[in-house]
């Protein structure tokens, strides 16, 4: 069983930044696939970035077209986090954003949320215009 927890969500103005931590427990943090979705009122949950790691490539991480340029997925092994850095942001960020762990690092499963076996309780981000 892993427990994931968010923090670093809040109010900020367009352009500005955030910096979202997700701090999961267990031994094996490198063997998760570890990603960030989002879901805003009345729309469905959304692939916003994913993290995987091996010993021979490290960390692969894949963006969604909506963010790419602007938000940077990072993981720190040995503090068994993930990091979601979101710069320019748009009021269309606005959103709870979820920590999520997985095993399945295929490309086509990475950017759906059935694919995660873990997650956060979301933490929200909003962006005013």
């Amino acid at each position: 069983q892993v427990q994931l927890v968010e923090s670093g969500g809040g109010l900020v103005q367009a352009g500005g930044s955030l910096r979202l931590s997700c701090a999961a427990s267990g031994r094996t943090f490198n063997s998760y696939v570890m990603g960030w979705f989002r879901q805003a009122p009345g729309k469905e949950r959304e692939f916003v970035a994913a993290s995987s790691w091996s010993g021979w490539s490290g960390s692969v991480v894949y963006y969604a077209d909506s963010v790419k340029g602007r938000f940077t997925i990072s993981r720190d092994n040995a503090k068994n986090t993930v990091y979601l850095q979101m710069n320019s942001l748009k009021p269309e960020d606005t959103a709870v954003y979820y920590c999520a762990a997985g095993y399945n690092s295929g490309k086509n499963s990475i950017v759906r949320a059935n694919q995660y076996d873990y997650w956060g309780q979301g933490t929200q981000v909003t962006v005013s215009s």
